[in-house]
């Protein structure tokens, strides 16, 4: 079921998704889907629930730079293939209550997995301790998805490696660096 949900929102986006067309990809009468999800909001929360259960991990190229520009070259991919899997999950969140929260776990997760670049950085060197891993993982990718989803520009094959080095330089200098523990500066100060 779940393959014929990725099927179909990669062909026809948000918008072409329905029960009928899953249950028919799947070769199921539509009354199972309809059992079983009462709307394409519980279709997509299952996908996306789905995904989480997957072994990805980001690559491990031996820098922080390298594993950056690794993840956001994977994000490039991902947002620029056709059919965008991404991109139509994207829409999705934003129309489904159901498909957000499904989203945000999503991304939960991915980060989580995602914060082993920054526990390697830090134990090679290249970070300072207490580096804040969600803050620069939000900063290293962040970019991508401004410049092909808010923007809609062309795919640039160089803006990974580009905003890789500039969040290793910012990182470096301790740009997404925590207080140690006790320190009275204020949280707003960072």
């Amino acid at each position: 079921m779940l393959d014929a949900v990725r099927a179909e929102l990669g062909e026809r986006g948000y918008d072409g998704l329905t029960l009928d067309g899953v249950a028919a990809r799947a070769g199921v009468h539509r009354a199972t889907v309809y059992r079983r999800w009462r709307d394409v909001g519980g279709l997509l929360a299952d996908l996306f629930e789905a995904t989480r259960d997957d072994d990805w991990l980001p690559r491990d190229t031996g820098s922080l730079r390298g594993d950056l520009a690794a993840l956001n070259r994977e994000n490039q991919d991902a947002l620029t293939a056709r059919p965008s899997i991404a991109e139509a999950l994207i829409a999705a969140a934003y129309r489904s209550e159901e498909a957000a929260r499904g989203v945000r776990r999503l991304w939960e997760d991915r980060y989580a997995r995602c914060e082993v670049i920054v526990e390697r950085a830090v134990r090679r060197g290249e970070l300072p301790p207490r580096t804040d891993a969600r803050r620069l993982l939000v900063a290293a990718t962040a970019p991508i998805y401004h410049w092909l989803t808010l923007l809609r520009l062309p795919p640039d094959p160089d803006l990974p490696d580009r905003v890789a080095r500039d969040v290793v330089l910012a990182a470096s200098a301790g740009a997404f660096t925590e207080p140690p523990p006790g320190d009275a500066r204020p949280s707003s100060e960072a």
